[in-house]
């Protein structure tokens, strides 16, 4: 199966390096340009590339000219990047067809989530639906069926559906369940992971019983134990 991949666009080695090491992490395919022209270069020398992370600020060509290039020609998602906190700037980007805009400093972590939400909306992401055990996980629908009948999960509980079978059989902790369904955004008790399984133990009926408890430390998905 090909891996995404993302341009990440920067005139920074330091923010490119970081930007690429965090998605790498996740799997994506990682391309870099250090200036505006050698990314328009390199779009359209690779016709796969699914998303695009683009500073403002450049030397030889600005990321909003690289946008404007780019959008003469392609509906491909942007990220752009800049140290400006103006809404002007903001709404411009908006006007060129950018999908989101992240102010510097961010964290990467963040980054990262936006990216993979707005693959998920752009139907680029692979493995759109996932099927074990009598449950079928659509991600594209954002719908589940349990031996072919539907329930209604709420928002939290299907992202944490969704991390339990992606990671089946995995040992996960609270702290990790809380750092990727809750976006690492999340200052409140970890406690709260308890009570969304229990909903959603309830809901998934027998079923349920695939999320072990991992006594003092957190749960795993497991549909043949």
């Amino acid at each position: 199966m090909d891996q995404i991949k993302v341009l990440v666009v920067d005139d920074e080695s330091r923010m490119r390096k970081l930007v690429h090491d965090f998605l790498a992490k996740k799997g994506y395919s990682v391309i870099e340009a250090e200036n505006g022209e050698r990314a328009v270069d390199i779009f359209f020398e690779n016709k796969d590339i699914s998303l695009i992370i683009l500073d403002v600020m450049m030397p030889k060509m600005d990321g909003w000219q690289v946008c404007r290039e780019i959008r003469q020609y392609s509906k491909v998602p942007i990220i752009m990047l800049t140290a400006k906190s103006d809404e002007r700037d903001e709404l411009l980007g908006f006007e060129l067809g950018v999908d989101e805009y992240i102010s510097k400093p961010f964290s990467p972590k963040i980054l990262v989530a936006r990216v993979d939400a707005i693959l998920r909306r752009s139907n680029t992401q692979v493995d759109e639906c996932i099927e074990m055990g009598g449950i079928k996980l659509d991600k594209g629908a954002h719908s589940v069926k349990i031996d072919d009948e539907p329930i209604e999960l709420s928002v939290k509980e299907f992202e944490l559906l969704e991390y339990f079978m992606t990671n089946s059989k995995m040992a996960l902790s609270r702290e990790k369940i809380l750092n990727n369904v809750w976006n690492y955004d999340y200052y409140g008790d970890a406690r709260t992971i308890d009570t969304h399984v229990k909903k959603l133990r309830s809901k998934m009926g027998d079923k349920g019983d695939y999320i072990k408890t991992i006594w003092g430390m957190g749960y795993k998905f497991d549909t043949e134990e």
